[in-house]
């Protein structure tokens, strides 16, 4: 039977205190409702419709081009009536899944075990076990069958004592969830129309309803607040350091990492705390990440060693490579074997050779470094003359001392040496010595300026 997912997105989140809508905030760096799409694509639907608020055309604009439906919800009345909003393109003969889209850590499998539990003119609903219920409300059974769901104001003392409430995710037939949407009503104090009215719609009309319950609380938080996303955060990111530790990855302190985005090691990789890694980032076979590193769009080598509080961005490196500490690699920097940046080195698009070293001080931007390179301290290549960037070359075996700038365009050639303090306009040739310095003077009489005492 083919699925429609119908997502409930349309809340704008006002005890979030944000100008973004509550489905656009950010959770392991990409939106909440990115993570609702995520899990929910593991179950293949052909359908999925967004259920969106009036005044957040921000959240069809921030996914646009992913193949979704989208349903205006222009006045929020109730779970009842954002579902209604969607059932009027919703194939007959298709089954309903409907998520929430502040509900974010929500596993696939979850999912699919309640699909898989539900006939096709069956109902289901995800429930959960909460250590403390108040406020929830409880789902009544008999002979494990659902039978109803009761509010806590309307529950008896002994049903106040059941633990198991209701996620609002539930499962449903097309043709009767539209049929049951009809009858509902918003005879209450809100005037809005609910879901969990529907369940003893079905009871009533002898369907089945299966309640499949979540492994854990945290799989079905809804992300209401500030304090709840910060939960979400740190639940999240124990979710993904455990896959990683199941792998073989070591850390020092699972708890003192952040990944907002795929990251994927090889065998003995260890990381230390405070490292943060964005967007996708591949650490190789034993690759070590000291403490106090960002890492963003990144592909390190076998054996490469980030030293602590380094910054690193849409970069390459190959196998046993030493980076920092305090280095900033930033996007278009490719660093071939064993190469060697120091710290307070800052390259970017540019590209260094096997086994050369950029240990200190050093800018190095637009440039293309040969094999067994030393670049003194620092050393900078001046790319910009104020409207284009220029390149400069750099040989192999070429020594370049302290102080040294190079002007672009500029090339030098293989083994040839560059002395400390130079500005280097011109082609230098393979196996030079180079030195370009104005003559050393002292001012007879020059007396130091003094502080003038005051007005």
């Amino acid at each position: 039977m083919d699925l429609t997912i119908v997502i409930l997105a349309a809340g704008q989140g006002t005890r979030m205190r944000s100008d973004l809508p509550k489905v656009l905030q950010p959770l392991a760096g990409r939106p909440l409702l990115a993570h609702v799409l995520e899990y929910s694509r593991a179950l293949a639907a052909n359908d999925v419709c967004v259920v969106y608020g009036h005044g957040a055309d921000a959240v069809p604009t921030a996914f646009a081009g992913q193949g979704l439906r989208w349903a205006l919800q222009a006045k929020q009345n109730g779970t009842g009536h954002a579902v209604m909003q969607a059932m009027p393109d919703t194939p007959d003969d298709n089954q309903v899944l409907i998520l929430f889209g502040d509900v974010p850590l929500l596993l696939p499998e979850t999912l699919q075990r309640l699909r898989a539990a539900t006939g096709d003119d069956e109902l289901a609903i995800l429930t959960v076990d909460m250590d403390d219920p108040t406020g929830y409300g409880r789902i009544v059974r008999e002979h494990g069958k659902v039978v109803r769901n009761v509010e806590q104001k309307d529950a008896s003392d002994a049903e106040r004592q059941i633990r198991e409430i209701n996620t609002g995710v539930m499962l449903s037939p097309a043709v009767k969830l539209k049929h049951w949407l009809d009858k509902l009503g918003n005879d209450n104090a809100q005037g809005e129309y609910y879901l969990t009215d529907i369940i003893a719609m079905a009871v009533n009309d002898g369907v089945t309803v299966h309640g499949i319950k979540a492994s854990k609380q945290e799989e079905v938080m809804g992300i209401n607040d500030k304090k709840q996303l910060a939960e979400a955060e740190r639940a999240l990111q124990a979710r993904l350091v455990d896959e990683l530790m199941a792998q073989g990855v070591g850390f020092a302190d699972p708890s003192r990492v952040d990944i907002r985005g795929n990251l994927s090691c090889g065998k003995d990789v260890f990381i230390d705390i405070n490292a943060i890694f964005e967007g996708e980032v591949v650490l190789g076979d034993g690759t070590k990440i000291e403490s106090n590193n960002l890492i963003r769009d990144t592909r390190l080598g076998t054996g490469t060693l980030v030293h602590s509080n380094c910054h690193i961005e849409g970069a390459v490196t190959g196998a046993n490579c030493e980076i920092g500490p305090f280095a900033r690699l930033r996007p278009g920097a490719e660093l071939a074997d064993n190469v060697k940046v120091g710290n307070f080195v800052e390259i970017k698009k540019s590209t260094v050779a096997d086994g050369s070293k950029v240990n200190h001080l050093t800018y190095i931007g637009d440039t293309d470094i040969g094999k067994g390179v030393n670049v003194g301290a620092g050393t900078i290549t001046c790319n910009y003359d104020g409207v284009n960037k220029h390149r400069t070359t750099i040989g192999d075996d070429v020594f370049i001392g302290s102080g040294v700038n190079l002007v672009a365009p500029v090339k030098i050639g293989k083994g040839a040496t560059i002395g400390a303090g130079s500005t280097i306009t011109k082609p230098v040739a393979e196996g030079q010595l180079v030195i370009e310095r104005s003559k050393q003077m002292t001012v007879r009489g020059w007396k130091r300026p003094v502080k003038k005492g005051a007005d």
